[in-house]
């Protein structure tokens, strides 16, 4: 049997762990990433198709093409020392029950929205919440990500931001809990409200009653502030996966894709590496770092690796619902010049923000970066955000009839909602992709293809970096601080904090100061 040693080995290439292991890696580490796919990135990779490439993830950025900056993945690019080249836009339409426009981040063009769709005191409404959340977003961001570890010696990592903390200590206790504690002091008109709760969806998978507040302000300090940008990774979510691989490999770390990790290896009380499918092993001299989601990490423990009560409660943390996608080549010709690169159709606020089918997201990257599709062409990406019930799906045979007719079936409300942008779209197409629960399940190794845990933040925290098995570390969308970009690259970069000598994390934070 096949065995090699390193000091730390990651399990899965997510945003999460390729930032854990890159960062890891710049400490001087010997790390080595098992991905199961043959693409890196997780729900962030992408793939071509005839001159075509798409996104499989995230299509919203901020914070990217500047430094330094509170994004926690362009800490981590700065730590790797690898760019990331952006365009930058800032504005995107949307489709709701009130109507069809355009909206822009900055602190003022939403208020001329409002003024159109709702009047003067709504405005009025939305500025009170603009003077509220500006000390909450300041609060939210006195504390890079970069500067945090889970052992005593954040005590000194986090003391060179004291002064800064200080001024925002009484703001600071006002992030715990959900941000409706806050929303609903300040706004009681419905469409603010609705709003609101699409901005906490699209962040967290939950409505604002669910979702952290420290999330919504630090998405505000972002998004309304003058001046501001959204950002676009010229080369789509891959350059962004290729960006941190760079840095990971640049630094001396190695990623293995194909590479199915099989089981935790665990002597005694201790996690002493991974077993993988084809029989090979990989010893950790430090430690195991699992990418995979917390109900996917499970499966991988041996039994008696934990203890009963933490693997049911575990195993019972609620989970958000899965995706549907269209991935989409189509022919451009004739196309309007004014079409916006993102689109958020909502078909109705009494549904409920997180009805199964009622937000739909519309991405058309190929507008901000040509190189993504042929000349003429564009590539579109469409998808329901966390909204999509796996039950619904569970125990479908992929390969039969039922199967592609519940495809048909479930992609139409995406393609009406793309008619609402593009009327003849089904006669422009090339390539016609369309990806369900199973899909999700599948290729991203995803339990049940879900978005991650749907932990409600007047409830609880989300599970943690630590577990009971020495040498067993988790980051990811299954860590606090939860799911989203940022928040998965913060994750991975206080795991690999953590595991650092404090004079070397001292030294990085001097670097990138």
């Amino acid at each position: 049997m096949d065995q090699k040693d390193v000091d730390v080995v990651v399990i899965g290439s997510g945003i999460g762990g390729l930032s854990c292991a890159a960062v890891l890696a710049r400490y001087g580490f010997d790390v080595t990433v098992c991905e199961s796919h043959t693409i890196a990135g997780g729900a962030a990779h992408s793939f071509e198709r005839q001159g075509f490439k798409f996104d499989s993830g995230p299509s919203l950025y901020s914070g990217l093409s500047y430094t330094p900056s509170v994004n926690p993945l362009r800490q981590v690019l700065d730590v790797i020392g690898v760019d990331l080249p952006c365009v930058t836009y800032n504005t995107w339409g949307c489709r709701l029950p009130e109507g069809d426009f355009d909206t822009s981040v900055g602190a003022e063009q939403f208020c001329e929205v409002l003024a159109r769709l709702r009047g003067e005191d709504a405005v009025s409404q939305w500025r009170r919440l603009q003077a509220v959340m500006t000390p909450l977003a300041a609060a939210a961001i006195a504390l890079p990500a970069s500067a945090l570890r889970l052992d005593l010696g954040a005590a000194l990592t986090i003391s060179k931001f004291a002064p800064s903390l200080a001024k925002h200590t009484a703001n600071i206790l006002k992030l715990t809990g959900s941000f409706d504690r806050i929303m609903n002091g300040v706004v009681h008109d419905p469409f603010i409200i609705n709003w609101l709760n699409l901005l906490c969806f699209l962040l967290s998978g939950l409505p604002a009653s669910g979702t952290n507040a420290a999330e919504v302000a630090f998405m505000f300090g972002e998004w309304y502030k003058p001046g501001v940008a959204l950002d676009y990774p010229v080369g789509g979510s891959g350059a962004l996966v290729n960006a941190l691989v760079q840095g990971l490999e640049k630094h001396g770390g190695k990623l293995m894709l194909g590479s199915h990790v099989e089981q935790v290896l665990v002597q005694g009380k201790r996690a002493v590496g991974v077993k993988l499918r084809n029989g090979e092993e990989i010893r950790a001299r430090r430690a195991v770092v699992s990418n995979a989601s917390v109900w996917d990490t499970l499966k991988l423990l041996p039994e008696g690796a934990v203890p009963n009560k933490f693997r049911s409660q575990r195993q019972a943390i609620p989970e958000c619902d899965s995706f549907m996608h269209l991935h989409l080549g189509i022919d451009a010709q004739g196309l309007p010049a004014d079409l916006a690169c993102h689109y958020i159709v909502v078909n109705d606020w009494q549904l409920g923000i997180t009805a199964p089918q009622n937000v739909v997201v519309v991405s058309i990257p190929s507008i901000l970066d040509p190189s993504l599709a042929p000349p003429g062409k564009h590539v579109i990406h469409v998808y329901t955000p966390g909204n999509e019930p796996y039950a619904l799906w569970q125990g479908l045979d992929r390969r039969s009839q039922e199967y592609e007719q519940q495809k048909r079936s479930r992609a139409e409300v995406m393609w009406q909602a793309l008619e609402r942008i593009i009327s003849d779209i089904r006669t422009r197409c090339e390539i016609t992709l369309v990806g369900t629960p199973l899909t999700h399940e599948r290729f991203l190794r995803r339990h049940h293809g879900s978005y991650g845990p749907a932990i409600s933040a007047a409830k609880g925290l989300f599970p943690g970096h630590g577990t009971p098995l020495a040498g067993l570390m988790c980051c990811g969308d299954s860590t606090f601080p939860g799911i989203g970009l940022p928040a998965v690259v913060a994750s991975g970069m206080i795991v690999a904090n953590t595991l650092a000598p404090l004079s070397k994390h001292l030294a990085m934070l001097e670097e990138i100061s």
